[in-house]
């Protein structure tokens, strides 16, 4: 199997497990022998802010539009990342599939404050991650519609229905998905 870095995943019908109900995930890593690695993208937290965030950091709040704090998934959600745009470079970073870039670099902070980061990020507490194996097992029994990332939708769709979004740009109706999947 390729890698589905670069992809998202879209949660089915299939899927057995509930927190990921009508969820988006982008993948980050993937290697069959290795695992995978993704974030929800398509959950806010809308208890934390990002300015909250700034303001226990001793951060000076940006005068901008903050977007959303996002819960990326289950796994090790004390943890932050930024998903972010392509044109902003910080030293600790990985690229994924030429799309986004992925970091834990804090510095991203300092100089979305400064007015220099990211033109668009996602801040996400945790991800969702997958042993060897055990995210194409999910795949086999229709738990996820692989389809490809875009940054747009990545940084620049709507939330509230990002599930349908992505799904409807390939002709596809998710919410019919079931009916019209299955295996031979």
């Amino acid at each position: 199997m390729q890698s589905l870095a670069g992809y998202f995943l879209l949660a089915t019908s299939q899927m057995p497990d509930p927190r990921f109900a009508r969820r988006v995930i982008f993948i980050c890593r993937h290697h069959p022998d290795e695992g995978a690695m993704g974030f929800v993208v398509n959950r806010p937290l809308p208890q934390i802010t990002l300015a909250e965030v700034y303001i226990n950091m001793n951060l000076p709040v940006p005068e901008i539009d903050l977007p959303h704090v996002y819960v990326g998934g289950p796994v090790e959600q004390e943890a932050a990342f930024f998903l972010h745009t392509t044109e902003y470079t910080s030293p600790h970073f990985m690229d994924v599939d030429g799309l986004a870039r992925l970091s834990r670099d804090q510095r991203i902070l300092f100089d979305i404050a400064k007015g220099r980061g990211p033109q668009n990020f996602r801040f996400l507490i945790g991800y969702a991650g997958w042993s060897p194996g055990q995210l194409e097992e999910e795949l086999a029994d229709d738990g996820w519609l692989t389809l490809p990332g875009t940054d747009q939708d990545l940084f620049s769709s709507p939330v509230d229905n990002l599930w349908e979004t992505i799904a409807a740009r390939h002709g596809i109706n998710i919410e019919l998905f079931d009916d019209v999947a299955g295996t031979a």
